[in-house]
């Protein structure tokens, strides 16, 4: 067995904000009686406590949410997390994350639409789904979704179990049914042996049911945490952290001229709410109604939840249909004027931060400087090597 301790390590200098170290001793896969091995540690940025449970840790647990410093303020908290889930199934979700197995045909993973080397995103303007369906919007990325409360682009769903179940059982997606899933995993041994070491307080004799899928795949996916970009280290007192061109996007983009940070509202880069902004959609397609549909609500019509910005240098094209390939063409679009890519004959109810704050060409490149600031894939998952039903990745 070899292990590698990946430690991150922080000094912020005049400040009192010491970083914790973490250990987390990563596995190579190895077969134990056919039986791949969980991880009993927790992933980067989680500490374990004497339940089993791996909570968050991060430098942003200082600040507070109640008394935020401004519009785009820097030491400002975070809300309400989901952790909690033991370190067992985790890794059970991070083997069932990269799974086909849990698709109808054995060919789709979640890892397909959300590939880790693509910003947990899957680098097409939208995706393809079962029998190389085209489907009709963009992959978002996972980063940092423990934090969210809205999931979709439309934001029909408010929780990862439940946004989960969508791709499961869409036939034009993974194309499975949860009486297919779940008499799958149970036909496969090594399954049900890790599900048996992932929920120790069952018997080990029942079958596996689909609330355990859901909460593995949702340990795993609430495990995914970029905290620790360049921003970061700025935000948090190390102001060498950004160059001067990168400190003057960040002042453009925090302004009440842009006004991107009274959307994407940083730690988290989004506020979590529903806007509607008029881009265009690709190749002349009719308009996306958006979340008029499952709130069925004319107000919302061409609205979809502000994305965070977290790593989106790595998640492009960009907008719900994939429509701008760079963010230079993204932030471009902001300055070109008030919904001037609706079509005629709609009447959409865009959103006041929208308006017409005229950036020059060196702002608009000075902006992109800073969104790129923001990558840090340093807790990156690792993918297994081998899978527990004996598929190979699909990533």
């Amino acid at each position: 067995m070899v292990k590698r301790n990946v430690i991150l390590k922080s000094s912020i200098s005049g400040l009192l904000l010491c970083v914790l170290l973490f250990a987390y001793p990563i596995q190579d896969d190895v077969l134990y009686e056919n039986i791949p091995k969980l991880n009993g540690n927790c992933p980067p940025g989680f500490m374990l406590n004497t339940q089993n449970e791996c909570i968050a840790q991060n430098l942003y647990m200082q600040y507070s949410t109640s008394n935020n410093p401004g519009v785009g303020g820097l030491k400002t908290g975070l809300p309400k997390v989901r952790d909690g889930f033991s370190p067992q199934k985790i890794d059970l979700g991070r083997y069932l994350f990269f799974d086909p197995v849990l698709s109808g045909d054995g060919t789709i993973s979640c890892a397909t639409c959300h590939n880790p080397n693509k910003g947990f995103s899957d680098g097409l303007p939208t995706s393809i789904g079962m029998g190389n369906y085209p489907l009709k919007r963009a992959a978002p990325s996972l980063w940092n979704v423990a934090y969210l409360r809205l999931f979709y682009w439309d934001g029909r769903a408010s929780s990862l179990e439940e946004q989960m179940k969508g791709p499961l059982f869409s036939k034009d997606e993974m194309n499975n049914t949860p009486e297919n899933l779940i008499n799958t995993l149970n036909s496969i041994e090594n399954y049900k042996h890790l599900f048996a070491e992932a929920f120790p307080e069952r018997n080990a004799q029942r079958p596996i049911q689909l609330e355990e899928v859901y909460m593995a795949i949702t340990a795993f996916e609430a495990s995914l945490v970029s905290l620790n970009s360049k921003y970061d280290r700025y935000a948090h007192g190390y102001h060498e952290a950004l160059n001067q061109k990168e400190i003057a996007g960040m002042n453009v983009f925090r302004s009440f001229v842009a006004r991107c940070a009274e959307c994407h509202t940083p730690p988290l880069f989004t506020n979590q709410q529903i806007a509607i902004i008029g881009t265009p959609e690709p190749n002349g397609l009719p308009l996306d109604p958006g979340a008029e549909v499952p709130f069925n609500d004319r107000s919302l019509r061409g609205g979809f939840k502000v994305p965070s910005l977290r790593n989106i240098e790595k998640t492009a094209p960009y907008m719900h249909s994939g429509k701008f390939k760079t963010l230079r063409e993204t932030v471009q679009f902001y300055t070109d004027g008030r919904g001037h890519a609706v079509p005629e004959d709609e009447n959409l109810i865009i959103h006041w931060h929208i308006w017409e704050p005229e950036l020059s060409d060196d702002e608009l490149d000075r902006l992109v400087d800073f969104l790129k600031t923001l990558t840090d894939e340093s807790f990156i998952p690792k993918t297994p090597k081998i899978l527990p039903s004996g598929l190979k990745p699909s990533v």
